[in-house]
């Protein structure tokens, strides 16, 4: 007698801290977190497997690594999200047949799908019923079903649908790559992944309804985008809600008009914006702090045209792959001449204007550039996403032995402006090559691009800075680094780029002559630690609700007389304060001394001093600071010097 038994293959899965287990080929992300922990098994969303994110009940044939990914990982959330998609394209399906959809993608926080509705609309009472099903929808807890297709099979399927966008989106797909996800009645075209199931969507709220260009171009058919939000507790959409009504509150293109800081002109052009003076005010404050800033670190300044020829841009090899973000040639005296979009180019020839030995070296110039970019008009956003913008710019050229301290130094005026700010979340996302795209998407040296990966990384370490790690998402030219802050009220902008460049002195051919009398290829830091005037105005109205600090609010003092009898003493004050170069001005209205007081506070001034008979016999001022009332009365010269003392020192309250 015999007995009949097989034995199944083994698969190893190494798990982030590197512990190795052994399971049967064919198994889930989700069993090896059973395996671990019930618990930890019902928040699995999905899983990365080689760094590629799966479906967690996709089966592992082979050796992995892997890493679960829950509602804390920013892949399991965008997972999530572009789940909550598909659930709300089957309700919008259910509501309006004959719907076609094109794409459905997760962003920062939540997801949106286009559509074409044909002849039907979607309202904003639609939505609130649209909610309702896909809460309904979701509880059926249905699974998310991949399968792949043959294309032919696939081109079949929406021939028959009619559907012509995603037979677009077949053309650039090939057999082996075509996956359909179903889950309850809804079928798309998909590459996933997605939740295991519906029910994990707990909480849902279409947050507005857009148009939007297919594929983004002017040229084609309007499509209807919805864009919502979910969450996997109705805790968190709460919360999420008031962050928002808190967001309109501090909205930076509401509270720039009602302060004055900006305005746009449909005469001069959309994505233009025309500084008020009390926006230019702000602007030159923070050109102080950089100037201020860059001086005690070691840098020179400069100053380069708006435009320059095509050849340059050829150079650096941001034409023909960065046209579309540029604005059209211009032709002059036979020759082809471009606004610039950044100012690395012309700072490159700054830098070969002279011969360089290794004692210039570090080489730091930095300058406010003036840069233009063609950013299409659906996409312009009042301060966030301009045609014009002001740069902090400054480029570092130095040896590979001098580049860790550079990059450190950088690093750490990011965070002495993080806290002059008032900044106190912020984290580093660290952008690194793909070697399966050395030759095309980055420059093919392997070698300089571990080298210098792993200094960055290093420096990051050695500082104590937070970061993140994100594959095949550098620079052509080297790594990089988009600095990610957060708001007041925990809204997340991207302040700025901070590049490493090994590339560009190459194409340039430039050169310093180092120690052993040899030319050498300097490396290139880029960083503009405030970004552009624009963003980071725009971020710090809705950082500071409007209300500045007093060293950099465009008004920072209003003198307020109780009546006319008092003037002669408002004037005097005022004098007082301008030669001690603070920025004030009297409330000469005849209106009562408490519409003064409320008006003022409406404007957000950081102080307010109201003067009467009392005051002024004793040649005093009694003080009101914004947003907290009465501080007290004071010698105008004690208020000076302490005034005085909170500008220089850039106190962030």
């Amino acid at each position: 007698m015999t007995n009949d038994f097989s034995i199944k293959d083994m698969i190893k899965i190494t798990l982030p801290d590197g512990a190795v287990r052994e399971y049967e080929a064919g198994s889930s992300a989700f069993e090896v977190a059973k395996s671990i922990s019930e618990g930890l098994a019902r928040k699995v969303l999905a899983a990365s497997i080689n760094g590629e994110v799966w479906d967690a009940h996709r089966p592992i044939d082979t050796d992995a690594s892997l890493k679960l990914l829950t509602w804390d990982d920013a892949d399991g959330k965008a997972t999530f999200w572009h789940s909550s998609a598909h659930l709300m394209a089957e309700a919008v399906e259910g509501a309006f047949p004959g719907v076609k959809f094109w794409v459905g993608p997760a962003i920062d926080k939540g997801f949106y799908y286009d559509m074409d509705l044909g002849d039907q609309k979607i309202t904003e009472e639609d939505l609130v019923l649209l909610e309702k099903k896909m809460n309904e929808l979701a509880k059926q807890k249905n699974l998310f079903i991949r399968k792949p297709m043959p294309k032919a099979e696939a081109v079949q399927y929406f021939t028959e649908k009619g559907d012509e966008y995603k037979l677009d989106l077949l053309n650039n797909l090939t057999d082996g790559e075509i996956t359909f996800y179903t889950q309850g009645g809804f079928t798309d075209l998909c590459r996933g992944p997605h939740i295991p199931n519906t029910g994990f969507i707990k909480a849902i709220k279409l947050t507005s309804i857009a148009g939007a260009y297919w594929k983004g171009d002017e040229k084609n058919k309007q499509l209807t985008r919805i864009y919502g939000v979910t969450f996997p507790e109705q805790k968190e959409l709460d919360e999420y809600v008031l962050m928002l009504e808190e967001a309109k509150k501090r909205d930076h293109r509401k509270l720039g008009k009602e302060l004055g800081i900006f305005t746009f002109n449909d005469d001069v052009g959309p994505g233009l914006a025309l500084w008020l003076p009390n926006g230019t005010i702000i602007i030159e404050e923070l050109e102080a702090l950089a100037k201020q800033t860059e001086k005690e670190a070691g840098y020179k300044r400069v100053v380069t045209p708006h435009l320059a020829k095509e050849n340059m841009y050829l150079t650096s090899g941001h034409l023909p792959y960065y046209a579309d973000s540029m604005f059209p040639p211009m032709k002059m005296d036979g020759e082809t001449y471009y606004l610039k979009p950044m100012n690395c180019p012309h700072h490159h020839k700054i830098f070969d204007a002279e011969p360089k030995s290794y004692k210039d070296l570090p080489y730091r110039i930095a300058e406010y550039g003036t840069c233009y970019r063609f950013e299409q008009s659906g996409e312009l956003f009042g301060l966030m996403r301009v045609r014009c913008l002001h740069m902090n710019d400054a480029h570092i050229y130095c040896s590979k032995e001098d580049f860790a301290q550079e990059f450190r130094a950088v690093n750490e005026m990011y965070q002495k402006y993080f806290k002059i700010f008032g900044i106190e979340k912020y984290v580093m996302r660290l952008s690194l090559h793909d070697p399966e795209k050395l030759g095309q998407k980055y420059i093919n040296e392997p070698e300089l691009w571990l080298e210098t990966e792993e200094l960055v990384r290093k420096v990051l370490i050695e500082s104590n800075i937070p970061y993140v790690e994100v594959k095949g998402e550098g620079a052509f030219y080297g790594p990089k680094i988009d600095v990610q802050i957060w708001s007041a009220i925990g809204r997340e902008f991207t302040l700025a780029t901070n590049q490493v460049d090994f590339a560009q002195g190459r194409s340039f051919k430039l050169s310093f002559t180092n120690k052993d009398n040899s030319p050498e290829v300097p490396l290139i830091i880029h960083r503009a630690p405030l970004g552009t005037h624009e963003r980071f105005i725009g971020f710090l109205l809705e950082h500071y609700a409007g209300k500045f600090p007093t060293w950099l609010a465009p008004l920072q003092v209003k003198i307020l007389p109780i009546s006319d009898k008092f003037m002669d003493y408002a004037n005097t004050i005022l004098e007082t304060l301008k030669k001690a170069d603070i920025r004030a001005e009297i409330d000469d209205r005849s209106e009562k001394i408490g519409r003064k007081i409320r008006d003022t506070e409406i404007a957000k001034v950081p102080y307010m001093l109201v003067i009467g008979e009392k005051e002024m016999n004793e040649g005093k001022v009694a003080i009101r600071r914004q947003g907290k009332g009465d501080i007290g009365v004071k010698l105008i010269d004690d208020f000076v010097q302490e005034i005085a003392a909170e500008i220089k020192d850039r106190v962030s309250e």
